[in-house]
């Protein structure tokens, strides 16, 4: 029984958590989605004037090689991919109220978050390398006057440039995200917790 008492006196003397205002939490959720759809949006608007102008230099432009429209092709449906993916994200994001019903809206959350670490896991490397691709046949006939060693710089750069954004920048950029994605579910469920 002592050994009891002195657990319960432990555990007592814990400090308790914090308890979290509404109105603070709800803010902070909103201004955290606020920031990720703000960066959605102006994706969606860069992603809108590159495929004008890569559906511009395709259909207007002519060129002797099919390899080179072919390229011109890929890289196209490629951004029109990622285009219709962003705008599914940012339509997820921005048409739910967190103030409305808290508890709904950190399911769609956290369903948001599992979709797009999954998504964005296949889909980045398959953007890149189709991107690249496409690059790489638009280059043949642009270059097939240039000497070797421009040749050799432009594909070479092509592959740095692939390397990087895959083994670099994905991992920095979608972190940001997540961890931001993360601080907002944590503060929504310790909401949660405190009115269970």
């Amino acid at each position: 029984m002592k050994d009891f008492d002195h657990l319960m006196s432990v555990w007592q003397g814990q400090p308790k958590q914090d308890q979290l205002s509404v109105d603070e939490v709800l803010k902070q959720v909103k201004k955290g989605i606020r920031s990720i759809t703000n960066k959605l949006y102006w994706t969606i608007v860069a992603m809108v004037a590159i495929t004008i102008f890569a559906a511009i230099v395709t259909f207007f432009l002519a060129f002797k090689s099919g390899v080179t429209t072919a390229g011109i092709l890929i890289v196209l449906v490629t951004m029109l991919m990622y285009l219709s993916l962003t705008v599914r994200h940012y339509h997820i994001l921005s048409k739910r109220d967190a103030t409305i019903n808290p508890a709904e809206y950190l399911e769609s959350l956290k369903e948001y978050q599992k979709n797009r670490s999954k998504v964005i896991g296949w889909f980045y490397y398959i953007y890149i390398l189709m991107i690249s691709a496409g690059l790489a046949l638009y280059f043949i006939e642009v270059l097939e006057s240039s000497s070797l060693i421009f040749k050799i710089v432009t594909y070479g750069s092509i592959i740095i440039w692939f390397l990087f954004t895959t083994f670099y920048l994905k991992p920095r950029m979608f972190k940001n995200e997540e961890e931001k994605l993360n601080l907002m579910i944590d503060r929504l469920v310790r909401l949660k917790e405190q009115f269970d």
